[in-house]
């Protein structure tokens, strides 16, 4: 059995190992990133691609594959390449520790607004000993927008609080101590609701941008944002001018529409803005091997597998 390697990451040589270990008869083929080396076209007898966001290149030539394994869970680097070879099933890499990282996140995220630490944090540099009226839970209400393993991981960790739980989806979902919210037509009551909303929507083409001026106007006013998805989620300019006018008290952004976020971006030195270089859940090695070697063994057994994309849907 042959295999591809590429990403664009610099942990290579860990996938590489880790790849070694958990399928020792494979044949494992890695290949350069970088665009003056990824011209040559791939093996011809490869039967599985493990990609993180591939050269465009690459992917035309790997019609003949039986599965693409996006090294990661957010597969918006294939989604937009028109040069996705078609018919090719695409998997996604499905937890394999990120829901833990991310509910320790989030978990933060909303317990800082709700403790009004930044206000603390404020005072302090002001010298100023000022305590505040305890908030009650009842009216902070948490909505997590986009119920998937992520998102139901998140809901998880922040139900014991006692927060009132919201969450949508575009199909509705039965859990428990969450009020469900599907489609479109429930969109501007989900997000009426939501001191805190939380995004952890895949970015699509029907999710590219939802949150701009109209969508986010429909926040209570003071509300903070918390993005720990993907950045194109978000019109920047709207956020901020929202921000400005005290429409929206604030925002903690994990991800961004450029990746390093530009020295001048505005984001930086916003007062209402708390930014983390996307580190809310990285992928880790050892577990997404462990993973993707536990599919491709009940692939070649001729087993059903989870996790494979939807293109209709998450294209």
């Amino acid at each position: 059995m042959n295999l591809l390697f590429c990403s664009a990451a610099g942990n290579g040589a860990e996938w590489l190992a880790a790849l070694t270990r958990a399928l020792p008869a494979a044949r494992v083929h890695a290949c350069s990133h970088l665009p003056d080396q990824a011209k040559a076209s791939p093996p011809q007898d490869i039967d599985y691609a493990l990609l993180w966001k591939p050269p465009a290149r690459l992917l035309r030539d790997l019609g003949s594959v039986k599965a693409i394994f996006n090294l990661g869970a957010g597969i918006d680097a294939l989604a937009g390449s028109e040069a996705m070879p078609p018919g090719v099933p695409v998997v996604r890499v499905e937890d394999a520790g990120m829901a833990e990282q991310m509910s320790e996140y989030v978990v933060h995220a909303v317990l800082r607004q709700y403790r009004e630490f930044d206000s603390y944090a404020e005072a302090q540099r002001a010298g100023l000993w000022r305590p505040l009226a305890r908030r009650q839970k009842r009216g902070f209400d948490i909505g997590i927008l986009g119920i998937g393993v992520l998102g139901t991981a998140v809901a998880a960790a922040l139900l014991p609080f006692g927060f009132p739980l919201a969450g949508w989806s575009r199909t509705r979902k039965d859990i428990a101590g969450i009020d469900s919210y599907a489609g479109s037509a429930e969109l501007d009551a989900f997000l009426a609701r939501c001191q805190v909303l939380v995004c952890l929507l895949p970015l699509t083409r029907e999710t590219r941008g939802l949150l701009d001026r109209r969508t986010l106007s429909q926040l209570p006013v003071g509300a903070h944002l918390v993005n720990v998805a993907r950045g194109a989620l978000i019109v920047d300019d709207d956020l901020l001018a929202l921000l400005d006018q005290g429409r929206l008290g604030g925002a903690t952004l994990d991800v961004f529409q450029d990746e390093p976020l530009p020295a001048a971006h505005p984001f930086w030195h916003h007062p209402r803005v708390s930014i983390t270089p996307h580190v809310s859940a990285v992928t880790l090695v050892e577990e997404s091997v462990a993973q993707i070697a536990a599919k491709i063994t009940r692939l070649e057994a001729g087993l059903p597998i989870t996790g494979i994309v939807d293109p209709e849907r998450d294209f």
